[in-house]
Parts: structure tokens; sequence; C-alpha cells
């Protein structure tokens, strides 16, 4: 993972409202909808939207298109290697 890619990832986990986003995806496996996280963190639907699109700008978040709806499920790959990255700093 290049370090432009490190930089985006951790920018966008630089945000509280973006890192329950991703605790409330990670509790369901089959994929939470845009919907969803309006209904369960306090946020407006603009700001979910940003905060949404921030972490698929990262490749944190799969988006998957279901007839309107968008599907948000986590890319665990792409989470690995950023964890994989930064334990390679440790000493």
């Amino acid at each position: 993972m290049d370090n432009k890619k490190i930089e985006k990832i951790s920018k966008a986990l630089s945000d509280t409202s973006r890192i329950a986003i991703l605790q409330q995806v990670k509790k369901k496996h089959e994929g939470l909808y845009c919907a969803e996280v309006n209904d369960l963190l306090d946020l407006t639907q603009p700001s979910v939207s940003h905060h949404l699109k921030q972490l698929v700008e990262a490749d944190l978040l799969i988006p998957e298109k279901e007839g309107r709806n968008l599907k948000y499920s986590l890319n665990q790959k792409v989470l690995d290697d950023y964890i994989a990255c930064l334990s390679s700093l440790k000493g």
C-alpha cells in the first residue's frame, strides 16, 4: 500500500461519525443501507451521504446498488492491508 493510500484512509478514519458508520456496517454482515445509517446515527441525510462518500473513496466501504438503494459492506482486504502497514511501523 502506498503512502497516498495510507493518507487517504487515515483522513477518512479521522472523523468520529465515519468510525461510527464503520462500526454499524461491521455489525450488519449482510451490509447496511444508507437509510439504516440515517436511522442509527443522529446525523442529517446530507451529512450521512458525505461521510459515506469519504469512506467509499478511501475504499473502506464497498457500495452495492440494489434497485434504487445502495447497500454498503466493509472492504476487509483494504482494512487488513492498512492495519498491516501500520503494524510494520512498529519497532
